[in-house]
């Protein structure tokens, strides 16, 4: 069987892409690739890592989700990353909302830290599995 090499690059659709851009890119420690009020590139060391899209605009391609229903309903978002506890840090220092404190997850086995963003979606930052 031939493999090939895959890699994610989630696009979520938010109310404010510049609110939610400030707000991951403190969260993970990444940078804007993109900018703009509409949609959004989010780089690690230059690697696309996720994408944000303004909720109502289509584009291209047409609207990303519904205004009607609420947005980041049954969808976790799951970061690994090289230093947790800075990641622990700096969301400690921002108040960002925190809904499982960091902990210890046997069945990954690996740390991690779940929080919500702006718009509802739950974010679990982990660290590497030792």
């Amino acid at each position: 069987m031939t493999r090939s090499s895959v890699r994610a690059q989630p696009m979520i659709a938010v109310t404010a892409v510049e609110k939610s851009s400030a707000w991951y890119q403190l969260v993970l420690g990444v940078s804007s690739g993109h900018g703009g009020t509409e949609y959004e590139q989010l780089r690690s060391d230059g690697v696309l890592v996720m994408q944000l899209h303004r909720l109502e605009v289509g584009h291209h391609h047409g609207a990303i989700g519904d205004p009607a229903l609420p947005v980041g309903n049954g969808v976790a978002l799951w970061f690994e990353l090289d230093d947790l506890d800075e990641a622990v840090r700096r969301t400690a220092s921002a108040g960002v909302e925190v809904v499982t404190e960091l902990h210890h997850n046997p069945n990954a086995g690996h740390r991690e830290l779940w929080l919500r963003d702006p718009d509802g979606y739950l974010v679990v930052l982990a660290d590497q599995v030792a």
